[in-house]
């Protein structure tokens, strides 16, 4: 049986998704070393969690679009589009976190 449409994007997406999961993990870390100058796997867990993502959709779709981004125009758009859309409400709980 041949697959579905569906199916084929369904796992086009599960694969830039999971580049994007590894993209948005490398943005996380370099940003909590330049910031905080140190590691903290807490902050790195929290930016990155599907928790965090659904304040942008389907945490899914959302790493898809950075893995999609990453393929097509590379690690310096992926991590810009990340820094644009992601990081001002990432900024904003961890302020409210205080």
């Amino acid at each position: 049986m041949k697959p579905s449409r569906k199916d084929g994007e369904k796992r086009r997406e599960q694969a830039l998704a999971w580049i994007g999961d590894t993209i948005l993990d490398l943005y996380a870390r370099e940003w909590i070393l330049r910031e905080r100058g140190t590691v903290c796997g807490e902050t790195q867990r929290r930016m990155t969690s599907n928790q965090f993502l659904a304040c942008f959709g389907n945490p899914t779709s959302v790493e898809a679009k950075i893995g999609e981004i990453y393929q097509n125009q590379g690690m310096e758009a992926a991590f810009a589009w990340i820094q644009a859309e992601i990081l001002p409400t990432f900024e904003k709980q961890e302020r409210n976190r205080r």
